[in-house]
């Protein structure tokens, strides 16, 4: 294993360009001819409006296009599309509305596109806006997740009856009816998945072009993966893909919610066909709480039936999820098959069945945001458990041990029909309870109560479903000059790709990290692309990089025999070289390559060019695993929570960079710690965001995520190449149920048996008094 090879905790190569200040985002980008584009959003959750006068704007000065719907329509400009249609539970299909560029007589909720402005500047287009005559008629609005699908509730699409979205279910009722039918204890628990404002540090952003000798769109944005932004391009503006290219440069992050095809992409290369100059349109903050996807925003029951001694015989969940206004591209799939069949958790529960039902409310759309439904799987499961623990008088590690999946019965096939390849869930429970100091945690309560302070410690045991999907490829070129190019489908948001996808080339060519440069996002770059979402990059892409590295060294092979006058067969390769076994004679790989362009040195029938590519389709999901363990203190008088302590230990498999992981895991803590204590979208009965700036939404901040213990427990995965598993989403599912659990264990003096995530300062403070007042009456 060399210096940079697989294990090694490399430092990002990237980082010198980024802390520097020559990282290249798309604001960064200007092109000659470049104007300014303005979305002129509604300000109503639920309103018709009819559009006057345009002539004000249109001859203010310097705006060069005043767009509607009214003109979308008439170039025929298709919608955003939804991919992921529903079947529901009696076989009928979803309800998939219209999801408009630009909306033309109704607005479905705060941020609404309504008209696009384009000028010399962006002052001159926010000017030329406010000259923009509209008569709104607002309506009632269905803004709470529960109630859209009250009886009553105002409707958001007159096709949707209720609201309902689908009507979905997995699992088996019957099976699930009758293990309740035999249980000696049901345990019952309501639920809220808290709704999240993704808030990424680099806002969304589109720079459009239309060349005209070409005939084609070129989109310069910040997404999560090209190719995908590309076909659904085709889709919304009715051109075939290749008319477009799409370039992602440098993203600053992105964490589900820039993988998917926004308005204002095909808005600005719609306008800028029309008025002949590249059209850049960047969001401001407060318009992205208008307008990015958001996520979460689940309501739940969930019911779990046990025998006398605690083993798990059924559960049973009900869940309403919102998904916004519209269907956004993957909208659907998030609270069903993405998240559903995590449910099972980490137990062998023999009957499980989900009854899953999307609505459609007065708000943002809704899609995926790091973890993607497995987070809100993993809650609802971890939390369940933890209070089935205390209803039983077991102890958080006793029920869970009971009802663990044990490492020999892998395969393991879920009652939901996940196979889980591999896992020692025992092991990593034990290891991580030890690093806690589990057992010294009774010593820490006393000590915290002599300071007038409140500690509990809290654990949760989570899997998640990742790494999957679609076919990936990597292409591999080696120059004579020593340069090694890889091209990857992937697209880094922020995780170190250029680092990580370096490493594994290294390792297999027997080269220099140094040497090799690692291209994503450009579409002319590469035929095909996956893209980045699921902690699918580095399972799915390394196993393309490493065979594309297999092809190169293969395809150097016949090069080396014909010219060191060898046969095939007796041409070893190693830390960079070719030789001819047994014997001294070899030549390097970049010799090699300088032989592969020569058409005199290179043997026949070998193309020119040193290059390899490889693709790799997964035959499953990997399934990391592990234990997150939390301690936390309260201040009685004013419901503040901190985070003392976190420990975690994790199976991913085999690690190609324990540091690069590492970050993974820190990251994702620091999002689900925010979303368990501090983040709650919040819209009042009127479907007006009420947490619209960061005036209102509170992010975590450094000083509010503890120094984080972390170790891992790793079982090769069987169903990955590379025996890797997912790592980019496990923080952000762990810590939520953690946190919580480790809570409601703080504020057992006074009868908590549940707080609701976010457990804010008030939130917190209220359930204690009720406590005392409640112990106050007995």
């Amino acid at each position: 294993m060399g210096q940079f090879g697989f294990g090694q905790s490399v430092r990002r190569k990237e980082d010198v360009r980024f802390i520097t200040g020559r990282g290249r985002y798309t604001d960064d980008i200007t092109l000659p001819g470049q104007v300014a584009a303005y979305v002129l959003r509604s300000p109503h959750a639920h309103a018709t409006f009819k559009i006057g006068s345009l002539a004000a704007a249109k001859k203010a000065p310097g705006v060069l296009a005043v767009l509607t719907g009214a003109d979308a329509k008439a170039d025929k400009l298709g919608d955003i599309p939804c991919k992921v249609p529903i079947k529901n539970r009696d076989g009928s299909k979803s309800v998939m509305p219209p999801y408009p560029l630009l909306v033309d007589d109704t607005a479905r909720h705060v941020g609404d596109a309504v008209v696009l402005v384009v000028a010399e500047t962006l002052a001159q287009a926010r000017d030329a806006a406010e000259q923009i005559e509209i008569d709104w008629s607002p309506l009632p609005a269905a803004a709470d997740t529960k109630g859209a699908a009250e009886p009553g509730a105002p409707q958001v699409w007159s096709q949707a009856k209720g609201n309902q979205v689908f009507d979905w279910e997995l699992g088996d009722a019957k099976a699930a009816d009758a293990a309740f039918a035999k249980a000696d204890k049901v345990v019952e628990l309501d639920l809220i998945n808290n709704r999240i404002i993704v808030n990424s540090m680099e806002p969304r952003s589109a720079l459009g072009t239309f060349d005209t000798k070409e005939d084609r769109y070129h989109l310069y944005t910040s997404s999560q993966g090209s190719h995908s932004i590309q076909g659904l391009l085709s889709e919304a503006l009715k051109e075939k893909p290749e008319k477009f290219r799409v370039v992602t440069p440098d993203v600053g992050g992105g964490f589900g919610m820039k993988l998917f095809l926004y308005r204002e992409y095909a808005l600005v290369l719609w306008a800028a066909k029309k008025v002949g100059r590249p059209v850049k349109w960047v969001s401001e903050r407060q318009e992205a709480f208008l307008s990015d996807t958001q996520g979460r925003d689940h309501v739940s029951k969930a019911r779990l039936a046990m025998a006398k001694d605690g083993t798990f015989l059924g559960l049973k969940v009900h869940t309403i999820a919102n998904l916004g206004a519209y269907l956004s591209n993957y909208g659907p799939f998030i609270p069903t098959m993405a998240g559903t069949g995590m449910l099972a958790g980490l137990y062998s529960t023999p009957a499980i069945h989900a009854h899953i039902v999307g609505v459609f409310t007065h708000t943002v759309p809704i899609d995926a945001y790091r973890g993607a439904g497995r987070p809100e799987a993993a809650f609802l499961v971890e939390r369940l458990v933890d209070v089935a623990a205390r209803e039983t008088g077991l102890s958080p590690d006793a029920i869970r041990r009971k009802n663990f999946i044990p490492p020999a019965s892998m395969p393991f096939k879920t009652a939901l029909g996940e196979t889980y390849d591999s896992g020692d869930f025992t092991a990593a429970m034990d290891k991580c309870m030890a690093a806690a100091d589990w057992k010294g945690a009774p010593a820490r309560k006393a000590a915290a109560q002599k300071q007038g302070k409140l500690r509990g410690i809290g654990m949760a045991c989570y899997v998640e479903a990742c790494s999957g999907g679609g076919p990936e490829n990597a292409w591999i070129n080696v120059e004579p000059n020593g340069a090694v190019t890889v091209r990857v489908g992937t697209q880094s948001n922020g995780q170190g790709h250029e680092t990580a996808y370096a490493q594994v080339a290294a390792d297999k060519l027997g080269i220099d990290i140094e040497q090799i440069r690692v291209i994503q996002g450009d579409t002319d770059a590469m035929p095909s692309g996956g893209g980045t979402g699921g902690s699918r990059s580095i399972p799915v892409g390394g196993v393309c990089v490493d065979g594309a590295a297999t092809d190169v060294i293969n395809k150097g092979k016949k090069i080396a025999a014909h010219a060191l006058e060898a046969a095939e067969a007796d041409i070893e390769f190693s830390d960079g070289k070719y030789s001819i076994a047994g014997t001294d004679r070899r030549m390097t790989l970049f010799q090699v390559a300088e032989a592969a362009n020569d058409p005199k040195r290179r043997p026949a029938g070998i193309e020119a060019g040193l290059n390899g590519n490889s693709g790799f389709t997964p035959p499953a999901s990997t399934y990391p695993n592990g234990c997150h363990i939390a301690e936390v203190e309260v201040d009685q008088e004013t419901g503040t929570v901190r985070v003392e302590r976190y420990t975690i230990v994790d199976d991913f498999g085999v690690v190609l960079n324990p540091l690069l992981l590492q970050g993974q895991v820190h990251g994702g803590i620091g999002q689900g710690l925010g979303q368990a204590l501090l983040e709650g979208c919040v819209y009042d009965e009127n479907g007006q965001l009420v947490t619209g700036s960061l005036m209102d939404y509170c992010l975590p901040r450094a000083g509010d995520v503890p120094n984080l213990a972390f170790d891992m427990n790793p079982v090769n995965c069987k169903t990955n190449p590379l025996g890797m598993k997912g790592c980019g989403e496990a923080g952000a599912i762990g810590a939520p149920p953690t946190i919580i659990n480790a809570l409601v264990d703080a504020l057992q003096p006074f009868g908590v048996r549940h707080i609701d995530m976010p457990a804010t300062p008030e939130k917190v403070w209220s359930a204690i008094q009720a406590g005392r007042s409640k112990r106050a009456a007995e």
